[in-house]
């Protein structure tokens, strides 16, 4: 299957969550095993030689391929989690949005310094989320291998917020 097949899994809601956004349901391509099992395959791929010991993925959306990924790479898992989420001892990052504040959790134990961690989510927007994971992971003085999505939305320049680490998006719009 190839990406633009992927693409045809990705349905358009317009007005969604509110009027003049047109929302990327990806619950289409969850519902095909086959897609959900290309689409992983995929994010994983660049990786696959860079010895990977960990897979950190953002809430929720990024932990359905997250964990897929990690597993297809032989690597560990890592939630990265919204506030109030992680039951341990945590560090947290705010950062900033479009229009206010949001905030990432991770475990105080989850990252060793010598992990080579690669975060996943489901879609690059304004780039704040996956930024956010980044740092939290930085914390650790981890090595991070590289950022993916399955969806990058480029009009939102997100990737610039990236700086100079392997970013690897599967559809682009």
């Amino acid at each position: 299957m190839t990406v633009e097949q992927l693409k045809t899994y990705i349905r358009d809601v317009p007005d969604f969550p509110k009027p003049g956004i047109n929302f990327k349901d990806i619950t289409p391509l969850l519902r095909s095993p086959e897609a959900l099992d290309r689409t992983c395959e995929l994010l994983a791929e660049p990786f696959r030689d860079q010895n990977v010991t960990a897979v950190a993925a953002i809430e929720s959306r990024g932990f359905i391929f997250g964990s897929v990924v990690a597993q297809k790479l032989g690597a560990g898992f890592i939630p990265v989690r919204k506030p109030g989420k992680l039951p341990w001892s945590k560090r947290r990052h705010e950062y900033i949005l479009e229009y206010g504040t949001d905030a990432l959790e991770i475990h105080d134990d989850a990252v060793n310094a010598s992990d080579r961690v690669v975060i996943i989510d489901d879609v690059l927007a304004t780039g704040g989320t996956i930024s956010a994971a980044a740092h939290l992971v930085r914390g650790f003085d981890a090595s991070i291998v590289g950022l993916a999505t399955v969806i990058e939305l480029d009009f939102l320049k997100g990737r610039e917020k990236l700086g100079d680490v392997n970013f690897h998006s599967l559809i682009r719009y």
